[in-house]
């Protein structure tokens, strides 16, 4: 494992995209624990691309523009559908003061849809992952696994970072209506941003 591997993969995770946008959304509305159960969804969202990887299957996806597309869709119409939730009371900003928390089950199922509807995850790992093996590996699948690990363990570590950040910070926005309207205006306008550059990204 390269310092170089390392170095770039901190860089892609640590980027500001959908999947942090998340974690802080759910730090936000419901503490410590929501913001670590949504970094650990978005984290598994990211297991399906690396077996995509592995067996081939994106190359498929990079060869096929009707595959591409369809997903590519799909990520926008989920990520409208999260700018939605988040201008809803009940939606991803929905605030737990002293109500039954939210299910970790759905927060999970939330953040695994977030990642795994983004085709640009399947494209970089056909595309950054192999950089890594070494030439003539004797098991490179066995090291792409690993690499893959590595960067799922880095994803989830950054992530829970943000989670806690916007946990620590939530006392101070919700006691102010106006400030978390503010805040479910800008993470909904987020949301629907993401969903649009997705829609007009290319390959």
């Amino acid at each position: 494992m390269s310092p170089e591997f390392l170095l770039t993969s901190f860089i892609v995770v640590i980027a500001p995209g959908t999947g942090v946008l998340y974690t802080l959304a759910c730090g936000l509305a419901g503490g410590a624990r929501s913001g670590v159960v949504g970094a650990f969804g978005c984290t598994m969202g990211i297991l399906p691309h690396l077996t995509a990887s592995i067996f081939g299957l994106a190359a498929v996806l990079h060869t096929s523009a009707v595959a591409f597309q369809v997903l590519k869709y799909a990520g926008v119409a989920y990520l409208l559908y999260m700018a939605w939730s988040a201008l809803r009371e009940s939606g991803v900003l929905a605030v737990e003061n002293g109500s039954a928390p939210r299910s970790s089950r759905g927060i999970i199922v939330k953040g695994f849809l977030i990642n795994i509807l983004n085709p640009k995850l399947s494209i970089f790992f056909l595309a950054f992952l192999p950089q890594f093996i070494p030439t003539g590996a004797s098991h490179p699948t066995l090291s792409m696994i690993f690499l893959g690990g590595i960067f799922m363990l880095m994803t989830f570590v950054v992530f829970v970072g943000y989670g806690l950040f916007s946990a620590g910070v939530r006392h101070h926005l919700v006691s102010r209506p106006g400030i978390m309207t503010g805040m479910r205006w800008l993470f909904a306008g987020a949301f629907a941003g993401l969903g649009l550059k997705l829609a007009l990204a290319e390959r």
